[in-house]
């Protein structure tokens, strides 16, 4: 009994001290658990918990604003807030995702399609940029997964009336057409990077860690006085409604440093708000749109025969019967204006005149005297799309093309190509580059005519806005005007249509010391067609305000005034 009973404790005895040897083991593999979580990995550990709970979050730049000349903002970013979703965190089933759906304008199926679509991932946009008010809505139905991220949302305060000039960006507020992408380099920042934790239902908390301080982007300022481009806008939309033109565009130039003060097209669009719009609503007509000028350029053809020296400001050519062949085709005048002058010949508009003074000049001379108006070249503006126009090659031409040139057929130019031109005779025969951008020092220039030509062919000028011009309508009370009407068929299939034209009026303003040049292209006017009939008012419209916002001097006071005036 007592063998039996030894047999049993030693068994007993050996069972009891496995135990506590499995459990002194247990106990301390717990102990270098523990060590090794506390001491020897805490930061692999910290860093797996931070990597649940904190996250890199990209601190958006806020981008540069473009304003006027006067600082007036034509773009400016405002901060809103966009909804995302975590995937992994958000449940298909919660009863609050369909009102969330239903505040965001989005379909609840499309919703929980992209959840599911997307359960690999963290971070999936819901809806971008929405209104400071919804944004208080999505926080109040606190949504498990739903967060809201800080971005920009750009706004144009004028609207249509800069839309083609300033362009606009996209969503990410990436610069795409216009100034804003031409300039997108300088007007986007640098975005910065922030630390930041997030609570269990996947939302951020607290201020952050910065770890990289975001930059905002620079301010441009313009050339364009945001005064004249309402002017210019209301006045051309008048117009183009008026006649119920397909197009028009409309530029303003200070004559002396090159600036663009205005810019301005017809149809428009709101880049606040593009639905439903096409690329072909973006199009900045007065850069990118070429056409031929008609009689605009008369004042070119008279500067390149003074500078010839086969003409002089005394000359008379005859324009008797009022037609004449050239290269086997026959150029015609309204009427026969008989023997005329070189300022007769602008005033009436004569395109035999014309094409007479261009068959006397050497080919040459004429396409170099063309060529120094800058036709034909960049202006300068470095505008997305820019289009330099065209003057017909010298190796091909005819009599009939040097004669069709001399009153703007064969040659294509755009509304501001034809300004810059107009700049050069307002600023005593200097062709300079034109800006978008704010200038205070003088651009350099190249002299292409004599200071004294120039002053000839802006006298003639002078006429047409006088009774018996071309372009009465043009006239701008206690102001001379220098100018020239254009109204020219435009091309087709086989020739040039019967119905439909480009009407046109270029002018300089004052003409004794000129400060602006302006010109206004109406593109199919129906009825009338005339560019000093459908053009001309728009110029004189917009000079007549003009004139008093820049305050510039009247240089056609009536004596009477004048003297009071002096007084």
């Amino acid at each position: 009994m007592s063998r039996q009973t030894n047999i049993v404790t030693q068994v007993g005895s050996w069972r009891l001290n496995l135990v506590r040897l499995v459990f002194i083991i247990l106990v301390v593999g717990l102990a270098w658990r523990l060590a090794d979580i506390q001491v020897l990995n805490s930061d692999f550990l910290r860093g797996q918990g931070d990597a649940r709970h904190l996250r890199d979050v990209t601190v958006p730049a806020h981008r540069g604003m473009i304003l006027d000349r006067h600082d007036e903002p034509l773009a400016i970013s405002t901060p809103v807030d966009s909804v995302w979703v975590n995937p992994k965190d958000v449940s298909v089933s919660d009863t609050k995702l369909p009102k969330l759906a239903d505040l965001l304008g989005i379909n609840i199926s499309s919703v929980k399609k992209k959840i599911k679509a997307n359960k690999g991932r963290e971070f999936v946009y819901l809806k971008r940029r929405i209104s400071p008010e919804l944004s208080d809505k999505v926080k109040q139905l606190n949504i498990t997964g739903i967060a809201l991220q800080r971005e920009y949302k750009r706004f144009y305060p004028a609207g249509e009336v800069t839309a083609h000039l300033i362009g606009f960006t996209n969503v990410d507020d990436k610069g795409q057409e216009g100034l804003e992408l031409t300039h997108d380099e300088y007007l986007q920042g640098v975005p910065g990077l922030k630390r930041m934790m997030r609570d269990r239902y996947g939302r951020y908390v607290g201020g952050g860690e910065q770890l990289v301080a975001s930059k905002a982007g620079e301010d441009i300022r313009l050339s364009i006085d945001l005064r004249l481009q309402y002017l210019s806008y209301q006045a051309l939309k008048l117009t183009v409604n008026k006649f119920q033109a397909s197009s028009g565009s409309a530029v303003i130039l200070d004559v002396q440093t090159g600036e663009v003060l205005a810019m301005v097209n017809q149809p428009a669009f709101n880049p606040n708000n593009r639905r439903g719009l096409s690329a072909s609503d973006y199009r900045n007509r007065a850069v990118i749109d070429l056409f031929e000028p008609g009689s605009t350029v008369k004042p070119f053809t008279v500067a390149t025969g003074l500078k010839s020296g086969k003409f002089t400001v005394e000359s008379i050519i005859d324009t008797n019967p009022g037609h004449f062949r050239a290269g086997g085709h026959t150029i015609r005048d309204h009427h026969n204006l008989g023997e005329i002058s070189l300022a007769t010949l602008i005033q009436k508009s004569s395109n035999v005149g014309a094409s007479k003074v261009a068959l006397t000049v050497e080919p040459e001379e004429l396409w170099q005297g063309f060529s120094s108006f800058g036709l034909g070249q960049p202006t300068g503006a470095y505008f997305p799309g820019e289009a330099m126009g065209s003057l017909p090659d010298l190796q091909t031409w005819g009599a009939f093309d040097r004669a069709t040139l001399a009153f703007g057929y064969g040659m294509a130019t755009s509304t501001l190509q034809l300004a810059r031109a107009y700049m050069v005779l307002a600023n005593g025969g200097i062709l300079r580059p034109v800006s978008l951008m704010k200038t205070d020092n003088l651009p350099e220039g190249q002299r292409v005519f004599s200071e004294d030509t120039m002053k000839h062919v802006l006298s003639m000028m002078e006429s047409v806005a006088l009774p018996g011009g071309t372009a009465e309508r043009a006239a701008v009370e206690n102001y001379r005007v220098a100018g020239k009407t254009g109204t020219a068929k435009k091309a087709s299939a086989g020739g040039y249509s019967a119905a439909k034209y480009v009407a046109v009026f270029a002018g300089v303003i004052p003409a004794s010391k000129p400060r602006l040049a302006m010109v206004v292209m109406i593109d199919e006017p129906q009825g009338s067609y005339y560019g000093g009939i459908v053009a001309a008012p728009v110029f004189s419209s917009v000079m007549t305000s003009a004139m008093r916002l820049l305050n510039i001097d009247p240089d056609n006071l009536p004596e009477s005034r004048m003297l009071v005036a002096k007084q």
